[in-house]
C-alpha cells in the first residue's frame, strides 16, 4: 500500500473518531483530548530520552491530565475555579521526584518534562476554553469544535496537493523543504472558502467571525507544524512517531492544532466573534 492510501485511510478514521467524540457530548470531547494530550506528551518525552537525559513521563503525564482535567471541570462550570490550585502541587510534585533521583542532568529533566507540558497541554487547554466560550454561562458547543477541525482538516489537505501539484517555491528551505508558498496558498484559499461554508450547515454564533478564524487557525497552524519540523530536523527524524500509518506520529498530526488554539483563543477573547 502506498503512502496516500494509507494516509487517506488513517485520515478517514481520524475524521470519524474525532467528529464521533465532539458531537455525542463534552464528556466523549474532554476524553477525545486526553487521549491526544497523553499520547502527544510521551511521543515527545520519547524524542528526547538518551542515556544522560531523561524526561519525568508518569509524572509530567499525571501532572498535564490534572491540568487538563481541572481546566475542563472549570470552563464547563462543573467545579469552582479554585480547583485549580490542585495543580500547584502537583507541578510541584515533579520537582520533588528529580530532586530525589539520581540523574546526572536533572535540570535537563525537568525543562523537558515542562517543555512538553507547555507545548502540548496548555494549547489543550485553550481549545477546551473555545468549546465552551463564552464564560461564564456559555455551553458546550460541538458544532465550533466541528468547524474548527474542518477548517484544519481542509487547509492541511489542501496544502499537501497544492504543494505536490504546483510546488516549487520553498516556504522555509532551511527547516522543512518539502513545503512550499504555493501548497500554503491553496490551504489558505481552501480554508477560506469551508470558512464560508460552515455557517450554511453547522449552528455556529456569529457566521461573519469564521473568514478570520479561519485566516488565524491557517497562519498560526502552519507555524505550528514548522516548529514541529524544527524539532525533528534537530534531533536528526523524518517523523515523530509511527502511530498513525501514513502520517508519522501523533505531533505530525496535531501540530497544527497545538500552534493554533492559543490564538484562536485570543481572538475569541479580544474580539468575541464567533
Amino acid at each position: 500500500m502506498n503512502n496516500l492510501a494509507k494516509r487517506s485511510i488513517t485520515g478517514l478514521l481520524l475524521v470519524i473518531a474525532i467528529t464521533a467524540a465532539v458531537s455525542w457530548e463534552a464528556g466523549s470531547f474532554i476524553c477525545l483530548l486526553a487521549v491526544i494530550n497523553l499520547l502527544s506528551l510521551l511521543e515527545f518525552y520519547r524524542l528526547f530520552h538518551t542515556d544522560n537525559i531523561s524526561p519525568r513521563k508518569i509524572p509530567g503525564a499525571v501532572c498535564s491530565l490534572s491540568l487538563l482535567v481541572t481546566c475542563f471541570l472549570v470552563v464547563a462550570q462543573d467545579s469552582n475555579w479554585k480547583i485549580l490550585l490542585i495543580n500547584i502541587p502537583a507541578l510541584s510534585g515533579i520537582f520533588m521526584i528529580e530532586l530525589y533521583g539520581k540523574s546526572e542532568k536533572p535540570f535537563y529533566n525537568l525543562a523537558l518534562t515542562f517543555l512538553g507540558i507547555f507545548c502540548i497541554t496548555i494549547p489543550l487547554c485553550f481549545f477546551i476554553a473555545i468549546a465552551f466560550f463564552p464564560f461564564p454561562n456559555a455551553s458546550y458547543h460541538p458544532s465550533v469544535i466541528l468547524g474548527y477541525f474542518i477548517i484544519l482538516w481542509t487547509g492541511d489537505s489542501a496544502a499537501y496537493f497544492a504543494g505536490r501539484l504546483l510546488g516549487t517555491h520553498p516556504l522555509f528551505k532551511r527547516i522543512s523543504p518539502k513545503k512550499t508558498w504555493e501548497g500554503s496558498l491553496g490551504g489558505a484559499i481552501a480554508a477560506l472558502a469551508v470558512a464560508c461554508w460552515i455557517p450554511r450547515v453547522l449552528p455556529v454564533p456569529n457566521p461573519g467571525g469564521w473568514m478570520i478564524m479561519a485566516l488565524i487557525i491557517n497562519i498560526t497552524g502552519a507555524f505550528g507544524d514548522l516548529i514541529k519540523s524544527l524539532l525533528k530536523r534537530s534531533l536528526n527524524l523524518k517523523d515523530s512517531g509511527n502511530i498513525l500509518p501514513g502520517h508519522g506520529g501523533m505531533l505530525d498530526r496535531f501540530d497544527s492544532l497545538l500552534g493554533s488554539a492559543p490564538f484562536a483563543f485570543l481572538y475569541l477573547v479580544l474580539f468575541r466573534s464567533v
